[in-house]
């Protein structure tokens, strides 16, 4: 016994002796990149550190780096990447902040590169593209297309940033008619793990074109998306609320809309409902792409009577615009998905609004559990493998992509509140299983840190990643030194 102790001692010496080394070396690196970068690189001595450091949207993920780094250019973002990588230092890199996996946007110790500076909106009207940079958040893309009377297929949430949903597939208003957010890049200007600028299209490195439709932070850092553009302004559409009582109804019209044999592209419908809330109740986020009021798709929904109706004609922006946005501390979601049955609708009702862990997470403080109801139509993967194809694996069927969102105070509640939805997400998925519509894909935007989301992408598509990740990051940078988000399995 006295022997182990001893042995203990010199143990625990040599770990903080490692950790001072690495919290030196930090500093370091953080300190060399000073000298040339100037102002682009903020230190825990600054006036701007803690709003920087605190800037993701969810205290789950606020971290304390040893610096924040703002590179304002592609040049920039390749000097700071190959320092960071010659000094062998930990990273993190952040578009808008708004991922709730742990060390995907922010990190303890190393640098965190924050790609804000990175944020032109460059609009070619002959080639109908924009060339978008990656520190973008999606209102300020809208925006400034707006001014053409055009857009793109991107996030429906305007304060996401740009590069962390478009490199995990991202879901639009326009996928059902042009497939996802990723299936609408044509370019991707990287920068690999050597601080080589690449282009990355269906021409110039189509394996890794290929590989950041879905492979996340696995292969570079992405500095600019080029889009396709859509004459698409004025729509209409908006949100409807309504009691937890009309729920019954709302998912019987819900199977009725997404059971249509051809469904009206043009047409996208979203559920959201609070459980735990029943002064919220339930949301319905109706859009329809063309300016035309009340199209024959939402039909199965007429007869419901919201409690209050807020659809009009307006701006695909404004519509954005006027979605609630939850202003919760710590956040987590998780994701599952199925195929479009009635029985199954019906049970997966009463989990997300009967479990006995939605009573669980109440208790705790502020606790408050939310679902997201996404129909993804068989058109939407069609028009991607049109578009070339993605690394997600998708199978061209009716489905639904549902969303926990779970929110409480806490630190101290953190894994509880997790605990409690992954057990709602897990009988979730056995349901559909044992009805033989479980659909095999977890969708990234969506999904916890511990769901096994790359893995689900299918053998063959995991094999081509782990392949292109050998090609242009033969040192596994983006595994070890960037270790945070959903890594190649």
């Amino acid at each position: 016994m006295a022997r182990s102790v001893l042995f203990q001692v010199p143990i625990g010496l040599l770990l903080l002796f490692c950790l001072a080394v690495a919290a030196t070396q930090d500093q370091a690196v953080c300190n060399h990149i000073k000298t040339t970068l100037g102002n682009h690189t903020v230190q825990p001595t600054q006036a701007t550190y803690e709003a920087l450091s605190t800037e993701n949207w969810s205290q789950t993920v606020w971290a304390k780096p040893a610096c924040i780094i703002q590179p304002a250019s592609t040049e920039e973002v390749s000097h700071v990447l190959s320092t960071v990588v010659d000094w062998d230092v930990n990273f993190a890199i952040r578009s808008g902040g708004h991922s709730v996996v742990v060390g995907a946007a922010n990190i303890n110790g190393g640098v965190l590169i924050d790609m804000a500076k990175i944020n032109t909106v460059e609009y070619d009207a002959d080639k109908e593209v924009a060339v978008i940079g990656s520190g973008l958040r999606w209102k300020e893309v809208y925006t400034s297309l707006d001014a053409y009377n055009v857009t793109v297929a991107g996030g429906r949430v305007l304060d996401v940033g740009v590069g962390g949903l478009t490199l995990g597939g991202g879901l639009s208003y326009l996928t059902d008619l042009y497939g996802l957010v990723c299936d609408n890049v044509v370019n991707y200007e990287v920068v690999t793990a050597s601080g080589a600028v690449v282009n990355a299209n269906a021409k110039s490195n189509p394996d890794l074109f290929w590989a950041l439709k879905g492979g996340a932070n696995n292969f570079g850092i992405v500095t600019k998306f080029t889009l396709k553009t859509y004459d698409i302004h004025d729509v209409w559409g908006g949100i409807r609320v309504y009691s937890l009582d009309a729920l019954p109804a709302l998912f019987d019209a819900m199977y009725q809309y997404q059971s249509v044999a051809n469904k009206d592209p043009y047409a996208n419908i979203m559920l959201q409902a609070f459980p735990t809330n029943g002064s919220i109740g339930a949301i319905l986020n109706i859009v329809y792409l063309k300016p035309e009021k009340e199209p024959e798709a939402f039909a199965p929904f007429r007869n419901i009577k919201p409690i209050a109706d807020l659809t009009k004609l307006q701006t695909l922006t404004e519509l954005m615009l006027g979605a609630p946005l939850p202003e919760l501390t710590r956040v987590n979601w998780f994701s599952a998905s199925f195929t479009t049955d009635r029985k199954l609708f019906g049970t997966v009702a009463d989990l997300v609004t009967k479990a006995p862990e939605i009573e669980k997470l109440q208790s705790l403080t502020a606790g408050s559990l939310a679902f997201g109801w996404q129909p993804i139509s068989s058109s939407a993967v069609h028009a991607g493998q049109a578009q070339g194809g993605n690394a997600l694996g998708l199978q061209a069927v009716n489905q639904t992509w549902i969303v926990l969102d779970v929110g409480w105070w806490s630190p101290k509640d953190d894994k509880l509140a997790h605990d409690y939805t992954a057990s709602i997400i897990s009988k979730i998925d056995g349901a559909s299983k044992k009805s033989g519509h479980y659909v095999d894909y977890i969708f990234m935007n969506d999904a916890a840190a511990d769901q096994p989301v790359i893995e689900h992408y299918g053998q063959e598509n995991v094999a081509k990643l782990k392949a292109t990740a050998r090609k242009y990051d033969a040192r596994r940078v983006f595994q070890k030194l960037a270790s945070g988000g959903f890594k190649l399995p």
